[in-house]
Formats: structure tokens, C-alpha cells, sequence
């Protein structure tokens, strides 16, 4: 059985120090947390882990950025617990590549993932509702519409646009994304993705030292509607 001792040492030896100080431009750890690991060669580790649930859960427990989106790569979301999914919804501070891309992922895939992101977002914890929103997006980007609750769907596209503008940073970011999942993903709701998109505007998002640009909504879902994509689901959120 691998160890997470083992992968940790196999992760800090493919560390590289341009690697890490782009992560650092991009709000991880400028500390010891984080490694310098490529995706890519986070992606290779997985291939040879895959399965292991025990393992992926210890990972994410050592507080590493590398490890804990590793384990994100690993764990399978449907086998957690609610009590595990909050953990890494609260536990992801100071990691907005956690918080917006890893603990979404498992929750999107567990039975409590709606709970979850009903929730998170009503947090006063900038990654906590980050992470609420991003499971939002995830689900209605990879659940059929009929497992949807549209009503509802439609009622947080309103909250959206009533709330974006004054949330905090990394939640304005990702509200955004949430009103450009609906519209390209639930074909029902895309007049109404289109009209808060319109509301919404430009949105201003801190990004740090990075040259990332906040995607513009309606300009975002035009896009995908333009190439035909609007209603077409995912398979998965992890990439």
C-alpha cells in the first residue's frame, strides 16, 4: 500500500521553483505548502493511485496544496461523508485553487452536494462561499436538467445580480462563473442566464500578480451559444 509519506516525498522531488512561484502569483501558499508540482505531473501520479480513498483523504490532510489537489484528483465524491466535505470546504483557506476547483469536484459527485452548496454560499468565509459557488456551477454544469431544481436555479441567478458587486473577492469571481454555467449548461434557464448576465456587467476581481482577466458573462455565454454548445453537459468538473 502506498503511503502518503511516500507520495509526498515523490511530489517535493518534482517540485521546480518556477512552477511554485506561479502558483503563489495565483493565491497559494508562499511557504512550504506549496511545492512547485505541475498538473501534469500531478495527473501522472493519479493514473497510478486511482481508487485509493484512504489514501487520497491523508493527502489532503497534510495541508500541501500539491497533496490536497492531488487527493481532489484521487477521491471518489460519493464515498464522503458530509462532515468530510465540509472539512475541505472550510479547511481550503488561503487556497482559492482548492476551494474553486478540488472541493467542488468531490461535492458536485456526492448525493449532499446541493446541501453543500446551498450553504457554503450563505458563509461570511470568502473561500467557503468561493467554494459554495463553484459547486453551483458544477452541478448544473454536469447534473440533467430534470434532476435540477430550476425554480431555484433561477431565484440564485437573481441573488447573483443583487449581491455580486458587494460579495468579496474570490466569490464576485466566482457568482461570475455560476451565471455562465447556467447559461451554457441549462438551456431552460439561458434567456435568464443572459438577462442577469447583462445586469451584472463587467465584474472587478482582484487577481493578483497574474495576468488572468475575469471573463465577462454575457460576452462568455454568447460564445458558447454561438458555437452550439449551450445544454451540452459535462462528465466531469476535474481537470
Amino acid at each position: 500500500m502506498t503511503t502518503v509519506k511516500a507520495v509526498v516525498e515523490e511530489l517535493r522531488a518534482k517540485g521546480k521553483e518556477k512552477t511554485r512561484a506561479i502558483y503563489v502569483r495565483h493565491g497559494m501558499p508562499a511557504d512550504g505548502r506549496t511545492l512547485g508540482v505541475s498538473t501534469a505531473d500531478m495527473k501522472l501520479a493519479a493514473k497510478k493511485l486511482r481508487g485509493e480513498q484512504a489514501l487520497a483523504m491523508e493527502l489532503y490532510a497534510t495541508g500541501i496544496f500539491e497533496a490536497r489537489y492531488l487527493a481532489g484528483m484521487l477521491a471518489d465524491g460519493r464515498k464522503m461523508t458530509r462532515k468530510e466535505l465540509d472539512a475541505w470546504a472550510e479547511g481550503a483557506a488561503g487556497m482559492p485553487m482548492i476551494a474553486e476547483y478540488t472541493v467542488p469536484w468531490v461535492a458536485i459527485e456526492n448525493a449532499a452536494g446541493r446541501e453543500c452548496a446551498a450553504q457554503w454560499i450563505d458563509s461570511k468565509k470568502e473561500h467557503v462561499a468561493a467554494a459554495g459557488w463553484s459547486t453551483w456551477a458544477g452541478l448544473v454544469a454536469t447534473r440533467p436538467d430534470e434532476e435540477l431544481d430550476l425554480g431555484e436555479i433561477k431565484k440564485l441567478l437573481g441573488r447573483v445580480v443583487k449581491e455580486i458587486h458587494g460579495a468579496k473577492n474570490r466569490a464576485r469571481y466566482t457568482m461570475n462563473v455560476f451565471v455562465i454555467s447556467v447559461g451554457g449548461y441549462v438551456k431552460a434557464l439561458l434567456g435568464e442566464a443572459k438577462a442577469a448576465a447583462a445586469k451584472i456587467g463587467d465584474v472587478s476581481v482582484d487577481v493578483g500578480e497574474t495576468a488572468c482577466q475575469v471573463p465577462v458573462a454575457a460576452a462568455y455565454i454568447a460564445k458558447m451559444e454561438k458555437m452550439g454548445r449551450v445544454g451540452k453537459k459535462r462528465k466531469t468538473m476535474r481537470c
